[in-house]
């Protein structure tokens, strides 16, 4: 369980870092772009490490829930700034 708990949150990190770096790049905010992207490349090098460990059907829902999730929190944290 703890593996797939993991695999959620690393896609969740990367997406949801990936989505703000959007609406940051949109809006010009460099900063925060400059931030969203370093942590873009830190998860994913880390995740690219790890992502062999959590292998099945499971661990592919798990990370596009993740994924997903991601996505619409990301989006939304990085307009209210």
């Amino acid at each position: 369980m703890w593996i797939l708990s993991r695999t959620f949150l690393r896609a969740f990190g990367i997406v949801c870092c990936t989505s703000a770096n959007v609406v940051f790049l949109s809006r010009g905010a460099m900063g925060y772009a400059f931030v969203t992207g370093f942590l873009i490349s830190y998860l994913w090098w880390h995740n690219a490490k790890t992502a062999a460990h959590a292998d099945g059907r499971w661990a592919a829902v798990i990370f596009g829930l993740g994924a997903a999730t991601g996505t619409v929190v990301g989006a939304s944290l990085a307009r209210l700034l």
